[in-house]
């Protein structure tokens, strides 16, 4: 099992009050991986991202997804590596802010950091 499969089962368990639902897609290049509906019925998509440094590569696709949808869509990362101090392990962005991970990685300050903080705004 590979960083990402790793990084989905850990987010299955923490994530448990959400239903998620794995989207492999071959034919529309850069649609996330996952499609999240919480209790209130209310959906967003999460790219799922895991790292052994500060930089977060995305495709090209990946990026023009994001952009043409900003609201509703997030990436969280996952630092394998030591974090600096101001770095969680656990990261999750906006999708409208694909542009700035991209170019800053782990060193752009997240909007959400630790599993609690994640989880809570996947549930608003």
């Amino acid at each position: 099992m590979g960083p990402e499969a790793k990084f989905y089962q850990q987010i299955k368990r923490n994530f448990k009050q959400l239903s998620l639902i794995r989207i492999e897609n071959s034919s529309l290049l850069g649609t996330p991986d996952l499609l999240v509906c919480n209790t209130s019925g209310h959906f967003c998509t999460l790219e799922i991202k895991v790292t052994k440094g500060n930089k977060i590569r995305f495709s090209p696709h990946q990026i023009a997804f994001h952009k043409r949808h900003p609201d509703n869509t997030f990436i969280i990362a996952k630092a394998l590596g030591p974090c600096s101090s101001k770095t969680s392990p656990i990261s999750m962005y906006h999708g409208s802010r694909i542009r700035e991970l991209a170019a800053c990685g782990l060193k752009l300050d997240a909007c959400y950091s630790g599993w609690d903080a994640c989880r809570l705004a996947l549930e608003a």
